[in-house]
């Protein structure tokens, strides 16, 4: 499991802890996450990994000893991300590439280190949280929707490519939980902004003064993903919270607007029907 040592992450390793799973969790920082479980934890079965999922050397060796350390692979969960709020004249190429490479190349390298696994095992479970912004698009969240959006493509595709070996894959999108995600410590802001955008400044301040008061209760979140890998079945999409659900929904009617708004037009680029 990647990104373990805050949020979702932190509440699925307690939890399957608790019931007494074997746990791998990488994380930028063991010490952190150690720290975050706590002294009433029994860690006996957690394998802490610091790991920077940027470099697939580092991501396949937290692989053998995972395998080494609990004699095989069941689950892999890939969690790891940042939240980056921005106009996209205000991103720097750094910016991009920072977040692509945690969100997108990262979970790549998890994916290239575990697959072989569960193929050859013939069965296993992949679970990618996104987010709901990985279907919906909101001003000054461009770059995390690029990345959750990248996120979910990758996933559709995948979970068509492993059916037949018995692996289920699973998208996980949460909406606002109370977790530290909108804090300073996770929530990324550009080196420099402009006055063009006073709306997206605006917005920043609401999502830091937001803090403490979202909807989503991480704890059932976590118990949610866990109940949902049990089941072994169930659709490919997790939807995570009412307010989720909603603008999943709004998105939705708004693109069956637009197909039906383009459904006479859309003919007219085709080559003429052969008799």
């Amino acid at each position: 499991m990647t990104g373990t040592s805050r949020g979702l992450g932190l509440d699925l390793v307690r939890q399957l802890l608790e019931r007494g799973d074997s746990v791998a969790a990488t994380t930028r920082s063991s010490e952190r996450l150690l720290g975050a479980l706590g002294e009433g934890v029994d860690t006996s079965r957690l394998l802490p990994l610091t790991v920077d999922l940027r470099d697939e050397a580092q991501v396949k060796q937290a692989v053998v000893k995972t395998t080494e350390r609990f004699g095989g692979l069941d689950v892999v969960v890939n969690n790891a991300g940042y939240g980056f709020l921005a106009a996209v004249e205000e991103t720097t190429d750094r910016d991009v590439r920072d977040m692509l490479d945690v969100q997108v190349a990262g979970v790549w390298n998890v994916l290239r280190a575990t697959l072989p696994i569960l193929r050859e095992q013939r069965g296993g479970h992949v679970v990618n949280v996104s987010s709901v912004l990985g279907l919906v698009s909101v001003p000054g969240w461009a770059l995390y929707c690029a990345g959750k959006y990248a996120l979910e493509g990758l996933s559709e595709a995948l979970a068509a490519e492993v059916a037949d070996f018995g692996i289920n894959v699973t998208i996980v999108e949460p909406g606002y939980f109370r977790t530290d995600f909108l804090t300073q410590d996770s929530l990324a802001l550009p080196a420099a902004t402009t006055d063009h955008y006073p709306g997206i400044r605006e917005m920043v301040d609401n999502h830091l003064n937001l803090q403490g008061s979202q909807l989503g209760d991480p704890v059932k979140g976590a118990a949610a993903i866990i109940d949902r890998v049990v089941a072994g079945e169930g659709p490919l999409r997790q939807v995570l919270g009412s307010d989720s659900h909603a603008y999943a929904t709004s998105k939705v009617q708004a693109l069956q607007a637009n197909l039906d708004a383009t459904a006479q037009s859309a003919p007219a680029t085709d080559f003429p029907a052969t008799a």
